[in-house]
């Protein structure tokens, strides 16, 4: 009997003594002697104590586990997310939306006011009354000649001076163009893509302004800017109400849904990553995510790699959307090269714990779930997530995942399995004598 004891090694962190535990010990032990029973690789895990060391557990399942490449990198927004939106003229501009709102095509971004559209609206003006005097000199001319012609009276110097009138005319209305085409781009530049674009003509309908009808054009004093892309607004290059250039940025957003996964793959693994079965992009795990979240993603290698760090650029493409998938986030990247070839019994990596030279897991009891059952485990193919075990198991079993380093701390002894104890409800762990 004395050769089978083992010392336990109580959790660092929770070693509190409990003067009950001192009675309990001896009675403990004569029990042991009494009835001969052999030390078991059991420990009790009552519900205060799967409470206080925050024990979880994790089902057995049957999986496909695959050899698979694993590669840590992060989100990034690709090149296309941000839009940015300038001046084509200096202006004072007034924003109508903050930092991080989200915005939609056709949100009124800001306003402006610029020196430059009131000289554009004073040129129209202008080329509006130069073409119609233009125009009435020349038909006032016309109608001349025509009724000379009638009079069967020519007069040379006449058609010399209509022709004169129709090439100002025509200069006029060109001059007239020039600046209704100039007007409507720097209006159609700001609009919203769901509103139908102006046309110069439209410039020239009258509205009502202050209840008299005015050309289109002069009821324009601030124009809006609205968003073009979907996104959210990352950042205001300038302060509200200030003057600022032509060509100086004025706001930024960034389209979030637009994202890749950037990682670092080593060139040795080239051929593997060649001819990978399928990618995709799994969470850290922790805070009790769910296991099997992954995100399916479509691979590319980088163009160029790096032949210092022996490394090369992989990029992967979300195929899905999830709420941890944001830039800046990291994650791993998991490239499948082969499988299994079928479904085998498996359980959580982090189910399991290296003790020495071996690797433990921890079975929850099925004929007492307030116990828990060292096994030494026997793994097959790991996949960096789930990891194939051989033996030791069942379809139907649970492991505990969280709290496997407490309960390996107190059933180990340089890798040594330890005989059967139990916790009490403030973590202190007691072997059975």
């Amino acid at each position: 009997m004395k050769s089978s004891h083992y010392r336990w090694i109580p959790l660092a962190a929770l070693i509190v003594a409990s003067a009950s535990c001192d009675r309990g010990d001896d009675h403990s032990e004569a029990a042991s002697e009494e009835t001969g029973e052999a030390p078991t690789n059991r420990i009790d895990i009552p519900a205060t104590v799967r409470s206080n060391l925050g024990i979880t557990f994790a089902k057995v399942e049957r999986r496909q586990v695959a050899d698979t490449l694993r590669v840590p990198g992060s989100f990034e927004l690709k090149p296309l997310a941000t839009h940015e939106y300038r001046l084509l003229v200096p202006a004072q501009v007034r924003f109508e939306v903050d930092q991080l709102q989200a915005v939609e095509p056709g949100t009124l971004l800001f306003r402006f006011q610029s020196p430059q559209w009131l000289e554009l609206q004073s040129r129209i003006d202008l080329a509006r009354a130069s073409y119609d005097q233009a125009s009435l000199k020349s038909e006032a001319l016309e109608a001349r000649i025509e009724a000379l012609t009638r009079a069967d009276f020519k007069r040379a110097d006449l058609e010399s001076e209509a022709t004169g009138l129709r090439t100002e005319l025509a200069r006029q209305q060109a001059e007239l163009n020039a600046a209704l085409a100039t007007a409507t781009n720097i209006l159609n530049t700001y609009g919203g893509p769901e509103e139908n674009a102006l046309s110069p003509d439209d410039l020239l309908t009258s509205v009502d302004m202050d209840g008299r009808s005015v050309p289109r054009y002069q009821s324009i004093g601030w124009i809006d800017a609205k968003a073009i892309e979907p996104g959210i607004v990352e950042s205001l290059a300038i302060t509200d109400g200030s003057f600022v250039d032509e060509t100086s940025l004025v706001l930024t957003t960034v389209d979030p849904s637009k994202i890749r996964f950037r990682a670092l793959g080593l060139q040795s693994d080239l051929e593997k990553l060649e001819k990978a079965q399928s990618a995709s992009i799994v969470p850290h795990q922790g805070n009790g995510g769910d296991l099997n979240d992954s995100l399916p993603a479509e691979l590319t290698l980088g163009i160029d790699a790096d032949p210092s760090q022996r490394t090369i650029t992989l990029f992967a493409d979300p195929l899905e959307k999830r709420p941890w998938a944001r830039p800046g986030v990291s994650a791993f990247l998991e490239v499948v090269t082969s499988s299994t070839g079928g479904p085998v019994l498996a359980i959580p990596r982090s189910a399991v714990a290296k003790d020495g030279i071996t690797h433990v897991f921890f079975r929850r009891d099925p004929m007492d779930p307030n116990k828990a059952i060292r096994v030494e485990a026997d793994l097959g193919i790991d996949d960096g997530r789930w990891v194939e075990v051989k033996s030791g198991i069942g379809p139907n079993d649970e492991v505990v995942l969280e709290g496997v380093y407490e309960l390996k701390l107190a059933s180990s002894q340089s890798g040594t399995s330890q005989k059967g104890g139990h916790f009490h409800a403030d973590g202190t762990y007691h072997e059975e004598h």
